[in-house]
């Protein structure tokens, strides 16, 4: 290893464009800008093997003055039998931490030419048009017909514009929620930052995006798409990125939450800015939260430091698209009751795409074999593998289950 680098770490994950189906033996080859570096394959699950791979040192995210680049970038092309080729440019990969790289293929016949993607420096480091303004509080159409949410709900799916929202030639994209704020919070920020620093920025965007769901803030203009990934006007978003597996946990558990103040029916809209190249006053600055963070503040200190002392946390009523709501409490071993067989039964469902995940008598009695399937299932979706069914896993197994049964029926 060269100095002054460190060790970073980065996995794959395989699946046919339906997302519900992974793919065996997929080969993936791994390159920076001078030379091929490895090759990896997936296995029955569509993962590959963690990798480790030189990065910078940690020291570079967490500076705000410095000026080196903070992470490594790596490419990646990506074949199997009966798809189209796949190249990622610019897998982000910093010290100390996983790096998760997910890859739809697309059968051959579904296009004519390989698709490239080509994943931009986060926001925090990159030059990007700052936010513009608005008003925190969105109005509440009366007289036009348009139907707002009567509920804070989140939804299966959000459609991301991929421009200026008046572009109308970029594309829109379909992105699973969840999979949405993972997105941006990588895109957003760095994962190498302390823990509550990271979900006080988490919940800054899941209430701005929440606050774009329920107000319906584009729909309501004849706009065909939830938000878009301009800088200008919402968040940052980049098709096809790499996420990280700080944020990613820290989504799992998160998602639902959001930021409100009282006597007011809709989420926050959660402005925020870098905090090194912009300031703004009365949004949360993310150079700030971490700084804060160091000095001991937790995660509501933090968005109270910023978005007043009244502000508090709420929690969306349902998950448009999830069968059944988390019963309140986690699912282990001795845990009985309908709630387990619904779990056994999703489990087994999913087993017929995923084989690694053994299938289980559905008795709803949660004993070792049904422990077993979850800690697999933990580990071929990067969670970690606890074997207890908690509020992330749940809906995590939802998520799957549903995608899993959606194919099924096609």
């Amino acid at each position: 290893m060269a100095n002054n680098t460190s060790i970073g770490y980065l996995t794959f994950s395989v699946f046919d464009y339906s997302i519900a189906k992974p793919l065996r033996g997929a080969k993936i080859v791994i390159s920076n800008e001078k030379e091929s570096l490895m090759t990896l394959f997936t296995n029955e699950s569509g993962k590959t093997n963690k990798i480790s791979l030189e990065t910078p040192p940690i020291e570079y995210s967490l500076e705000k003055d410095n000026q080196n680049i903070p992470y490594a970038a790596y490419n990646a092309t990506i074949t199997a039998d009966g798809y189209e080729e796949e190249i990622i440019n610019g897998i982000q990969v910093y010290a100390d931490t996983e790096s998760i790289q997910d890859i739809n293929m697309k059968p051959l016949e579904s296009r004519n030419q390989v698709e490239e993607i080509n994943i931009p420096a986060p926001t925090i480091f990159g030059d990007y048009p700052n936010k513009i303004p608005e008003a925190e509080e969105k109005p509440i159409p009366k007289e036009s017909g348009f139907v707002v949410l009567d509920r804070v709900v989140i939804p299966e799916f959000i459609v991301v514009h991929d421009g200026d929202p008046n572009d109308n030639s970029a594309p829109n994209y379909w992105v699973p929620y969840k999979d949405y704020i993972k997105n941006v919070a990588s895109s957003e920020i760095y994962c190498t930052w302390p823990d509550s620093a990271i979900r006080a920025n988490v919940l800054a965007i899941n209430s701005f995006t929440l606050n774009r769901v329920y107000t319906e803030w584009y729909r309501s203009r004849g706009k065909n798409f939830t938000i878009t990934n301009s800088t200008k006007f919402d968040q940052f978003f980049v098709y096809g990125r790499n996420i990280f597996e700080t944020i990613s946990i820290i989504v799992d558990e998160m998602f639902t939450t959001y930021i409100k103040r009282p006597n007011q029916r809709q989420p926050l809209l959660t402005q925020y800015c870098d905090g090194g190249r912009v300031s703004c006053p009365n949004w949360l600055s993310q150079w700030g939260s971490k700084t804060l963070a160091e000095q001991g503040y937790s995660t509501m200190q933090i968005l109270r430091y910023y978005y007043g002392n009244d502000i508090t946390l709420d929690t969306a009523e349902k998950v448009s698209g999830v069968p059944s709501s988390y019963p309140g409490s986690p699912l282990e071993l001795g845990s009985k009751g309908e709630d387990v067989r619904t779990i056994q039964n999703q489990l087994n469902s999913i087993s017929n795409n995923y084989p690694a995940i053994n299938k289980v008598r559905a008795d709803g009695i949660y004993g070792e074999q049904t422990r077993n399937s979850v800690i697999t299932f933990q580990n071929i979706f990067n969670m970690p593998a606890s074997g207890i069914v908690d509020f992330s896993t749940w809906y995590e197994i939802s998520k799957v289950f549903v995608a899993v049964e959606r194919i099924g029926e096609l």
